[in-house]
């Protein structure tokens, strides 16, 4: 196995470690705002973002616990932060849906919907205008597709050949409802055709694939070709917000996650690592987040001082 193949293999199993252990001290209340897991839908921000440079800036949907980690941002900063500690990347003022990290240029995620997408196109034209190498990417849920600012957001991005990618990770669902229960158009890539953005559509369980794909698009993007929108198709695992399962629900079958289960990146990129190697990467994580999560219990809560800083007169 190449040391690429062994690199995602860490940071996939880091992302799968830290979501199960949010997931296990989250009824004890410990974590101080809503979660959001990324169980399933790890590959994608581990795919692209391995491909990136420090330097590009990426943006993301309020289940952003893999693209914060894919990006570099730092898991015990990370791990205060859901736990609403000073410690934190935001100094435990955002929470589970709005991580940043500006050192490696990870400008944070957002709790309403599509909100990250003119953001991230406004970012783009900044560095059009900087006449900058970077590249800005931003993800967001099929649900996105339906908010009025994302069609206006890629107008303009075509409009003015910005250096941004476009990703949607359509997992199906906008909380409970089913993309066809809501949209007449099923290739959500073709709405980004419909502003003459070049598209394209990726269905495998991948992550080799989707970051040579991801890697040929960036750098397109940054020879000064316009934007791209990419959809990926992908399946979460658990219910949208809390760290369950919500079969009992009835709007989406158990037997749905099956294919998923089967597929998982996770495993199947496990699998191919020597036993010996996979053992180490794998107790190497552990630790890691074993100190993590002793680091957000230890760090303190802000003080009041600190409802008046970082803020905007």
């Amino acid at each position: 196995m190449s040391e690429e193949e062994k690199r995602l293999f860490e940071s996939l199993y880091r992302i799968r470690r830290v979501e199960l252990e949010i997931a296990r001290v989250y009824s004890s209340d410990v974590v101080k705002s809503p979660i959001h897991l990324s169980i399933g839908q790890e590959y994608i921000a581990v795919g692209i973002c391995d491909i990136l440079k420090k330097t590009d800036v990426v943006f993301g949907t309020y289940r952003g616990h893999a693209l914060y980690l894919a990006k570099g941002g730092g898991l015990k900063a990370m791990m205060a932060e859901l736990y609403g500690k000073i410690g934190g990347c935001c100094k435990g003022k955002g929470g589970s849906m709005h991580l940043a990290d500006k050192a490696v240029n990870m400008m944070g995620t957002s709790a309403i919907v599509a909100s990250s997408i003119p953001e991230a196109v406004g970012y783009a034209l900044a560095i059009q205008y900087q006449s900058s190498n970077q590249v800005v990417v931003c993800f967001f849920g099929d649900g996105a597709t339906s908010e009025g600012v994302f069609h206006e957001s890629l107008n303009f991005a075509s409009l003015k050949k910005l250096p941004i990618l476009f990703i949607c990770e359509n997992n199906d669902y906008a909380i409970h409802s089913r993309l066809s229960d809501r949209s007449v158009q099923q290739d959500l890539h073709k709405f980004a055709e419909s502003h003459h953005i070049s598209a394209s559509v990726f269905t495998e369980c991948d992550i080799i694939k989707l970051r040579d794909n991801a890697k040929n698009i960036v750098s397109s993007i940054r020879a000064g070709r316009g934007p791209h929108f990419l959809e990926v198709y992908t399946y979460r695992w658990m219910e949208h917000v809390g760290p369950e399962h919500d079969w009992n629900l009835g709007y989406r079958s158990k037997d749905e996650i099956e294919f998923w289960k089967n597929n998982d990146p996770v495993e199947c990129l496990g699998n191919m690592l020597p036993e010996r190697e996979r053992t180490y990467i794998e107790e190497t994580v552990n630790q890691e987040v074993a100190i993590a999560m002793d680091f957000a219990s230890q760090s303190p809560f802000p003080d009041a001082g600190e409802l008046y800083k970082d803020v905007y007169d």
